[in-house]
């Protein structure tokens, strides 16, 4: 079952979100990440939620948040409301669900880890329930030889016979080939895409796979936003943070996506094992990765040997969090599954009416119930796919 879009989300869309409807630019005024997390907590400290900025009676709300953003700056984005719903057909068509922070479909495993870093609004297509499945993450370079994309295949086709969740970014290079294993051996995939995800989930070759469960796809970012290196590099927590282990394949010491993403997991982050690959050509970049924490992948050839290396996972607890910190998502709501009995539960969140947003009927697209276009041929071969061939 997919979300509809609910009043909460609608005004985080309308502060944070381009709204790019086909070509088009983002507003140099939107609420960055940081700004919003100030609004937010700014939100929950008096008791409201962001559906209270667009209800009715938001005049005297909108004024009190002035010293944390200005009241002008908010009432233009929240003025949005048909922008937001030519961008809403445009998601309907392809499928395309959206949740934020404030949502219970929300997924737990990046509220619980990332908290108030959890992307405020997250885009995606196919089923949600392979968010909370956990899996293997496998990440490493776009440009490697033939040899390693065959080594990370088989990485992939192994965690589908063992029924674990392949978590990648779908970047050519390793990425692509470890999720084009698991697919072809029919397992599961989760992908966090950094750009371009409203073409990648139209894609004929995908239908089928996001249609029948088999692959979901998500962004923190717009799906019509094109690549940006800094948007690749801030997703990388997404892909650590809803796996239970992880293997680096292939890096560059000190450069790239793939470098920064395990340096901040083997450094601050701590979400789950770090393994690097250890057999092959060496590389620095895995060498560098050894010194930092990093542990020589055992190479497990069957079902039994790879279920060894997720016990030693899941039996690597995750950090905590900071003492004193309260454990909310930063938008009127607590993190689903956490609690500390020193901080105050919230209020009980209340839906307020929306009338300066319409709310669309649902932009999830039932992917029971495709269109003729949506649903793919028969005779689909994955190898052929553009994202993951």
């Amino acid at each position: 079952m997919t979300p509809t879009l609910s009043p909460n989300t609608q005004a985080i869309l309308l502060l944070t979100a381009p709204l790019i409807a086909g070509r088009g630019t983002s507003s140099s005024e939107l609420l960055s990440s940081g700004e919003y997390k100030r609004l937010a907590r700014h939100l929950r400290e008096s008791q409201r939620q962001p559906a209270d900025l667009a209800s009715p009676d938001a005049a005297d709300l909108l004024r009190a948040s002035q010293p944390v953003i200005d009241e002008a700056r908010l009432q233009r984005l929240l003025g949005r409301g048909f922008l937001l719903s030519q961008v809403v057909e445009r998601w309907q068509a392809r499928a395309i669900w959206v949740v934020s922070r404030a949502d219970a479909e929300y997924p737990r495993r990046l509220k619980t880890r990332l908290r108030e870093d959890a992307p405020a609004v997250l885009y995606g297509c196919g089923d949600m329930g392979l968010l909370e499945s956990g899996g293997l993450a496998v990440v490493g370079s776009r440009h490697v030889d033939d040899s390693l994309i065959d080594y990370t295949m088989d990485v992939g086709r192994l965690a589908a016979r063992s029924g674990r969740t392949i978590v990648s970014g779908g970047a050519k290079g390793i990425d692509q080939a470890a999720m084009r294993g698991a697919l072809e051996a029919g397992g599961k995939v989760s992908g966090v895409l950094a750009d371009s995800l409203d073409k990648t989930t139209m894609n004929r070759e995908h239908r089928n796979l996001l249609l029948d469960g088999q692959l979901v796809l998500i962004s923190p970012y717009d799906p019509s936003a094109g690549f940006n290196v800094g948007n690749a590099m801030q997703r990388n927590k997404l892909i650590y943070a809803l796996a239970d282990a992880s293997l680096v394949v292939s890096a560059d010491v000190n450069k790239g996506g793939t470098w920064a993403g395990a340096t901040e997991q083997l450094d601050k982050l701590k979400f789950v094992p770090v393994y690097v690959r250890s057999t092959g050509k060496p590389s620095a970049g895995l060498d560098a990765l050894r010194v930092k924490g990093a542990m020589p992948w055992p190479n497990p050839q069957d079902i039994d040997a790879l279920q060894a290396v997720f016990d030693i996972a899941t039996s690597t607890p995750v950090q905590p969090p900071q003492s004193g910190l309260a454990l909310f998502s930063g938008d009127g709501t607590t993190d689903v599954g956490l609690s500390m009995p020193s901080v105050a539960e919230p209020p009980p969140t209340i839906e307020a009416p929306n009338k300066s947003v319409p709310p669309p009927s649902d932009i999830s697209c039932d992917p029971a119930n495709p269109t003729e276009k949506q649903r793919m041929p028969a005779g689909y071969n994955v190898k052929q796919s553009r994202l993951f061939g």
